[in-house]
């Protein structure tokens, strides 16, 4: 199947074929109906994209500030990102917990793949639109056929319609090629036991190539955040609160910029003089030194008049107000928007702050585990080219902590349960409650492995060096017989 490159962003302007050469009729209606999914669905993942990376302009009301002065300023508020990157940074894959000979190859496929990058771009995605997809598939560039792609495909380049009844995904599509005008040029189509790569020929027509398998599935797996039985691809974390609250503190930061422009800058009012002393240089004056005004024809001295300026106070308390709202809808603490805090904050205190962020990311990472070991079920089906998924017994899938805990808390926590129970101490359980990295972990076990390797080298070199000496060592004497002669 095609793969996808960086394209340029898609123009959501699809023209549904009425007709594929080379894909059955069925399989032709449920391609229709998912590019009219992907259709519909595009504006607003689009949308969620803008605000993601703060290219959405906010919506003027024109009231404090004119329009053409409100699109001059060019502030932006990083709270969706920060939402959707909070709860990422959370759930870290950091790969499966293997039986010790490994018999089903998943540590080629991890390598292969480098699951657990894709998997962060894939969470990523999720909590940006909602859910992401995992797609599994032979790779077209290997002639033996058993290297297999797992590859993360993003909501706004793909569809999928869910299957309630069998509870997975019923059919799915995913968009690999854009002309620069951003047109779809290709896609894939995902179906249970086979598969389309599809291709436009020019003049609005398309050609699709069949790739059948042995799965009884489709090879696509979802992620999806906060999934619910009416909505089985979940939510975006970028909310409609949340894009509301967003452009409110935009809002609240252009008036603050347009205000202190204005406070820097002293409103004088000269009562008693010639407007035309001030058509021009006003700027000058205001920086100069020292400056000096005549009296007027009537001679006299002109009264000057300071007009206090505005407090910046009242924005500052709206802007706190609406990240604490901002706070209370993302569940992430208040500090970590932007928000002052009287004392510096502890690692615990920390933890504490983010409890209901951490329930989230543990729930969340349980699912992700899930739909983890499905995909790597496909993919081992697809490669040995089984009837049926394998079990996968004794593989589990290994996710960094979600808790932020200090290392005293930790190492008191280890020692407590270590002095009770010492096979869990050397497990890769206890080692992760330590606060070891799966990588640590591995580098540690292949530490111990070759300690015991040079353990048992010098135990056989001792014992080589102990046989050797007896070896050597002279015969004894015999003994004189006592009956004379030499006892044999």
């Amino acid at each position: 199947m095609q793969q996808t490159t960086a394209m340029p962003t898609l123009s959501g302007a699809v023209s549904i074929p009425s007709n594929i050469r080379g894909m059955d009729q069925d399989d032709l209606g449920m391609t229709r109906a998912l590019l009219k999914v992907w259709q519909d669905k595009y504006p607003r993942n689009l949308l969620r994209s803008a605000f993601y990376d703060a290219k959405q302009r906010f919506k003027n009301l024109q009231i404090a500030v004119q329009s053409d002065l409100g699109r001059k300023i060019g502030n932006t508020v990083g709270w969706p990102q920060k939402s959707v990157r909070a709860l990422a940074d959370k759930s870290v894959f950091e790969g499966f917990e293997l039986p010790n000979n490994d018999e089903y190859g998943i540590t080629r496929i991890c390598m292969d793949n480098e699951l657990t990058a894709d998997v962060s771009e894939a969470i990523i995605s999720c909590y940006k639109h909602s859910c992401s997809f995992l797609t599994v598939d032979y790779d077209p560039y290997d002639s033996s056929g058993e290297r297999i792609l797992i590859t993360p495909r993003s909501a706004d380049w793909s569809a999928a319609i869910w299957d309630p009844q069998r509870r997975r995904i019923k059919a799915a599509l995913t968009i690999t090629g854009a002309d620069q005008n951003g047109n779809i040029t290709s896609f894939n189509v995902w179906l249970e036991g086979h598969n389309y790569a599809v291709t436009g020929t020019g003049f609005g027509g398309w050609h699709a190539e069949r790739q059948d398998n042995r799965l009884d599935c489709v090879a696509v797996v979802p992620f999806a955040y906060d999934k619910q039985m009416d909505r089985p691809f979940g939510r975006s974390r970028i909310n409609r609160t949340l894009m509301n609250l967003t452009d409110m503190a935009v809002r609240t930061m252009v008036r603050m910029e347009v205000s202190a422009e204005f406070y820097s800058v002293p409103k004088l009012w000269f009562l008693g003089l010639d407007k035309d002393a001030f058509e021009s240089g006003t700027w000058s004056s205001l920086i100069a030194d020292i400056n000096a005004i005549n009296r007027d024809v009537d001679g006299e001295v002109p009264d000057l008049k300071q007009i206090q300026q505005a407090s910046m106070s009242p924005h500052g308390a709206m802007l706190e107000t609406i990240a604490m709202l901002a706070s209370a809808e993302t569940d992430i603490p208040p500090e970590s928007l932007g928000i002052r805090v009287s004392n510096p904050t502890s690692a615990e205190a920390l933890a504490a702050s983010e409890n209901a962020l951490t329930r989230v990311a543990d729930r969340q990472n349980r699912i992700f585990g899930q739909q983890l070991m499905n995909a790597m079920r496909m993919a081992v089906q697809l490669r040995d080219n089984t009837p049926t998924a394998p079990t996968l017994d004794g593989v589990r899938p290994i996710w960094a902590p979600t808790r932020v805990v200090s290392d005293a808390a930790r190492a008191d926590y280890y020692s407590k349960v270590a002095g009770v129970n010492q096979a869990w101490a050397q497990s890769d359980v206890g080692l992760a409650k330590l606060g070891l990295s799966m990588d640590d972990i591995a580098s540690l076990r292949a530490w111990e492995a070759s300690q015991r390797a040079k353990q048992q080298l010098d135990q056989l070199r001792a014992q080589t060096n102990t046989d050797s000496q007896q070896s050597t060592e002279p015969n004894a004497v015999d003994a004189p017989n006592p009956a004379g002669g030499r006892m044999s």
